[in-house]
């Protein structure tokens, strides 16, 4: 049973990644051009072979890399080249500059966001809760990115709100709504398991909290969360001064 709720959260995972992979691509080889639409949902949901909600989450993540945006009652759009926010780019102060800023405006935000979750979340909301829990350690024990899996997560307590705002915030915040998973410096991949795996047991303790129906241990648990990551990335900020200083 074990090996089976495995296998369907790896292969959940793996197909989201597979849909958001074929359209970014599609995006970024022209296929579709800036102001085209995109297929329709249920196009590609027959397209692709897979479920509505795996279609729903791999264009959650192509507007959360600012590739398309949507517009209300129209539909999927690519956006101008200009607007294009998507750009892999290594770790430099500007980018952490920026991310610490969106923390401090996503904080108190997002522990609202918990706080309500604990309060009005469903029974199938819950359940999706878990599985992107579930799908962030799977990341994690292959060693693949977590930054997909973490904003869908987010994605999913925001949803547990019933407030569409708490959505669309995080939706229309581009790649910086999620800051980078990836936190230290170089090749060092036991350092950078070490931190995906602390992330883990914090959003471990945020999700058992909601699930608890704990409004306030919600509330704590995101704030611990969201704060840590601000005094990682202000971490991060001095040890590349330093660096840089002593460069000079």
């Amino acid at each position: 049973m074990v090996t089976q709720v495995k296998d369907k959260v790896k292969g959940a995972g793996t197909l989201v990644s597979h849909v958001s992979d074929v359209l970014r691509q599609a995006i970024l080889n022209g296929e579709y051009a800036p102001g085209d639409k995109l297929p329709s949902e249920a196009q590609l949901t027959e397209a692709h072979g897979v479920s509505r909600t795996v279609v729903r989450e791999a264009i959650a993540f192509l507007r959360y890399e600012g590739l398309v945006e949507a517009r209300q009652g129209a539909g999927v759009f690519v956006m101008e080249p200009s607007r294009l926010s998507f750009s892999p780019r290594n770790t430099n102060r500007a980018r952490l500059s920026s991310d610490l800023e969106v923390l401090e405006i996503r904080t108190p935000i997002e522990i609202e966001a918990a706080g309500l979750a604990a309060q009005r979340r469903s029974p199938a909301q819950e359940e999706q809760i878990y599985d992107h829990h579930a799908m962030l350690f799977a990341c994690i024990e292959a060693g693949n990115s977590i930054r997909e899996a973490d904003l869908a997560l987010h994605l999913a307590i925001a949803d547990a709100t019933n407030n569409p705002l708490f959505r669309q915030y995080l939706e229309t915040h581009g790649n910086a709504a999620i800051p980078q998973s990836k936190i230290v410096n170089g090749n060092k991949a036991e350092a950078e398991t070490a931190y995906r795996r602390l992330i883990h047991q914090e959003h471990e303790k945020i999700v058992l909290a909601i699930s608890n129906g704990d409004e306030e241990a919600a509330r704590n648990a995101m704030r611990d969360h969201l704060k840590g990551s601000q005094i990682r990335h202000r971490s991060l900020l001095r040890e590349e001064h330093l660096g840089r200083s002593i460069g000079q």
